[in-house]
């Protein structure tokens, strides 16, 4: 089975959510996050590691600390070589673990779309993003709830002020 690691990156993101004006986790204990992480074959990490990961990769695309911090999650990473005929190749492959392979899809967004991972621009909202239009220029994690939203709050600003 093929893993979609920049899918599992941004799931893992957005696993703080704020429902009806409520901060939620749904990481909030071991047994919920065991069953998060087995539903994306994360079933041998241990729910605390995860937590602290979610933690540090949410305040590293919000700015709020350096990327660096994310080191220490890549510590057990290996290239693993493969033998043919011909000598060898070194681009075969990465051993990781589970956590390690989210912090690789986070590196390869920064890599391949710099900039176009983030939260949201909805002050009450704290979900995050991979923008994928074509201008970079996307702001929501949802046009339908946050997008609608904010615009709906600018509109009813700007008829407020023009009233008075």
């Amino acid at each position: 089975m093929r893993i979609d690691w920049p899918g599992v990156l941004l799931d893992l993101l957005n696993t703080t959510p704020v429902v009806d004006g409520s901060a939620t986790d749904y990481l909030a204990t071991d047994a919920s996050t065991r069953k998060w992480l087995a539903l994306r074959d994360g079933a041998d990490e241990r729910p605390d590691t995860v937590r602290q990961l979610r933690d540090d990769l949410q305040q590293v695309v919000r700015g709020q600390l350096p990327a660096e911090v994310l080191n220490r999650y890549l510590t057990a990473v290996r290239q693993v070589p493969k033998v043919h005929a011909d000598g060898l190749d070194w681009d075969i492959g990465v051993s990781a673990d589970w956590c390690a392979r989210v912090v690789l899809a986070w590196g390869e967004l920064q890599n391949t779309r710099p900039g176009r991972l983030r939260s949201c621009a909805n002050d009450e909202c704290q979900l995050f993003l991979i923008d994928r239009s074509r201008g970079g220029t996307g702001r929501w994690c949802s046009m339908s709830e946050c997008g609608n939203r904010m615009k709906a709050r600018r509109h009813y600003s700007r008829t407020t002020r023009a009233d008075t």
